[in-house]
């Protein structure tokens, strides 16, 4: 379906992604229930103010410091982070030298093989712009861009102690990292990338979920924003300044942030 949301529209962002993600869908790149979990996020962010909240700033500062300092870094994939921030992610692995790994629930060979392409699509748009803080030649930031590497097709590992089609991974990417970003984390993979020893950043914007309780870093924060947030860190690193991150302490701000604009609203 393609509908033009004039700009005037008061919910033009939402549902523009809205019908990105039903557009992806009828290509078969998604599964039916995707647009559920993506109705279940826009909740929450309504409570937040479809904005990015201070503390979620913050977990975002020190997820960058996680991921510069890491020696094998890795961001994980599934279909909505795909589709809705396919080229932020491509732009933040390049600039962490880090592969991305598609790794959906329901799996099927061509839903894995069409997000490849989709990513691999997404190296070919972001190489040909840098971002506008990129202080070094266009050369340099393509020849970063096409070095990313999209796996996930050829996926021979498996994740310990995790059932289900999640726990297929590759050998070279989830199972040899150390540190991993996974923007809309299931709870139960979560657990077991833990313990498997790995530092593990999500993206949730539940702030009770299981994900962010059980994650070394929690951002209450939506996909889209948090990614292009994440880009621009990265590209200025040397400014970042690293806090001990006490993460149930951020969520519980987060949830005191939600219970304020409640408070707020109703008065």
């Amino acid at each position: 379906m393609s509908i033009i949301v004039p700009n005037s529209h008061p919910r033009k962002i939402s549902l523009d992604r809205r019908y990105k993600l039903e557009a992806a869908a009828e290509e078969g790149l998604l599964a039916g229930t995707a647009m559920i979990a993506h109705g279940r996020g826009e909740a929450f962010d309504y409570l937040l103010g479809e904005q990015t909240i201070p503390i979620a700033n913050d977990a975002t500062t020190q997820a960058a410091i996680l991921l510069k300092s890491a020696v094998r870094p890795i961001i994980s994939v599934n279909g909505n982070t795909t589709i809705l921030a396919g080229d932020e992610l491509v732009s933040c692995a390049a600039l962490l030298s880090c592969p991305i790994e598609v790794n959906i629930y329901y799996r099927t060979d061509k839903r894995i093989s069409g997000l490849v392409e989709h990513l691999e699509n997404c190296k070919k748009r972001v190489a040909a712009a840098p971002p506008n803080n990129w202080t070094r030649s266009v050369e340099e930031w393509s020849s970063i861009v096409n070095r990313v590497i999209i796996l996930g097709g050829f996926a021979e590992g498996r994740i310990p102690g995790l059932d289900g089609p999640r726990a297929t991974c590759d050998v070279n990417g989830i199972l040899s990292a150390d540190t991993i970003l996974v923007p809309l984390e299931d709870g139960d993979r979560c657990e077991a990338l833990v313990n498997m020893g790995l530092k593990v950043i999500v993206v949730d914007l539940n702030p009770l979920s299981r994900s962010s309780l059980m994650s070394t870093i929690a951002i209450v924060d939506d996909v889209t924003r948090f990614s292009r947030n994440l880009q621009e860190k990265l590209l200025t690193f040397q400014r970042l300044k690293r806090t001990k991150w006490e993460n149930k302490k951020a969520l519980q701000i987060a949830l005191d942030t939600i219970n304020e604009r409640l408070q707020n609203s109703i008065e």
